[in-house]
């Protein structure tokens, strides 16, 4: 067995931070504007500061530079190169060869890591980039294992291979999708998608023989949800993965909050860590009932195991977990009464989880007291009225700043 990276994705630099506490060793970012979620924002202060932060701690960062870039693109192109090369950032994630050359030239200090969304399925194609400079192929989410294990197997031992195990699937092709620039002229291919492969849809049949005259067909009341897929998890196929000799496990999930990042973060961290130390006893069931805690939506393992799976549809569109919620996050422990950074509502009675780096036997208990942070005032509940509003209570375990807690509903 070799070591295998568990990458995890950071849209900001607490969001970095959690990631790495919960044991990713890798983070991918985007850039303001290049990469394909132009939403969330990360200026070159922040990446730089993450790099930093990384490296002070033996982790690596990876920048994804992965639109499909018109010429007019290309000065901001090479001044983001530059600009990478001067803060040493790990890797670039490119799509284009276009911008695969300009970091060639221009960041030649910087490996290349050649995106899902240029759709290498074949070790001819995964060939074609280690001959053109890549150093890995992030392989696109619609192979098979079969498929995986033959490009391992016939390319370049130095040449490193990364797959989606977690998170969302999109309706396009490896991401190559036109329905968002189709639909509300939002580019996929420029980081801007609307996601209108989850939006719910009325769809209409008409008789041919009788123009106009439109019959609905919807699944219930609010439509039908026709492209929306579910999320891929691998967590039970972690033991083939890593037997398989790929090298990078990648999450997925730019956009999601900390609570999310913490929970599947150190649910596959847990995973990979057990089943290296007793390759015997691997029990994937209590992994994925962790990983349904956190769920939004259905979960799937796509192509993985067989092309004929056709469990990965998500009619329903559901977009939210029943059971469980972000309660918050650890401040500043205290022995009597800690400072939580609340994100949902929390009461008197409460039914909470601290989430622990390294394991997913969480520490459940219940809110005996909550106090006003600024007053010390006892109080029954408390409403998360804006960003960074605090509460204390006393915690049953000592924690670290930033751990995560779980709301049960």
């Amino acid at each position: 067995m070799k070591n295998i990276e568990l990458l995890a994705p950071a849209g900001s630099f607490d969001k970095a931070k959690i990631a790495f506490l919960y044991g990713a060793d890798a983070v991918y970012m985007g850039t303001s504007s290049l990469s394909l979620r132009s939403r969330v924002s990360v200026n070159d202060d922040d990446l730089e500061k993450t790099i930093e932060y990384a490296h002070n701690i033996g982790k690596k960062v990876y920048v994804a530079v992965n639109i499909y870039a018109w010429d007019d693109k290309y000065e901001e192109i090479i001044n983001q190169a530059k600009k990478l090369n001067k803060i040493k950032a790990d890797g670039a994630i490119i799509s284009d060869g276009g911008i695969v050359e300009i970091f060639k030239k221009y960041a030649p200090n910087i490996e290349i890591h050649i995106s899902t969304q240029a759709n290498v399925v074949s070790y001819h194609n995964a060939n074609f980039w280690y001959k053109n400079g890549a150093k890995r192929v992030i392989l696109g989410r619609e192979l098979n294992k079969e498929q995986i294990k033959s490009i391992i197997n016939n390319t370049p031992e130095d040449l490193e291979t990364e797959i989606f195990v977690h998170g969302a699937i999109c309706f396009g092709y490896s991401g190559r999708c036109f329905l968002s620039d189709f639909l509300a002229s939002r580019s996929a291919n420029l980081g801007d998608c609307a996601q209108s492969c989850r939006w719910a849809y009325n769809v209409y049949v008409e008789e041919k023989n009788n123009p106009g005259n439109l019959m609905p067909v919807e699944d219930d009341e609010h439509g039908t949800y026709i492209f929306s897929s579910k999320d891929l998890c691998l967590i039970k196929e972690i033991p083939e993965i890593i037997n398989m000799g790929v090298t990078s496990l990648k999450i997925e999930g730019r956009l999601k909050t900390e609570y999310y990042l913490a929970s599947v973060i150190n649910t596959y961290r847990t995973a990979i860590d057990d089943y290296v130390k007793n390759p015997n006893n691997y029990d994937y069931k209590k992994y994925l009932n962790e990983l349904e805690k956190t769920k939004t939506r259905g979960l799937t393992t796509f192509y993985f195991n067989s092309r004929n799976n056709k469990d990965f549809q998500e009619y329903e569109g559901k977009q939210y977990n029943s059971e469980y919620e972000f309660g918050g996050k650890v401040i500043d422990y205290n022995e009597d009464k800690s400072l939580i950074e609340i994100r949902n509502k929390l009461c008197v009675g409460d039914t909470l989880e601290i989430l622990i780096p390294g394991t997913i036997d969480n520490y459940v208990f219940t809110i005996e007291e909550l106090w006003e942070s600024e007053t010390d005032k006892s109080i029954l509940c408390v409403n998360p009225g804006k960003q960074g509003q605090t509460v204390k209570m006393k915690l049953p375990i000592e924690c670290k700043k930033d751990w995560i807690i779980r709301r049960k509903k």
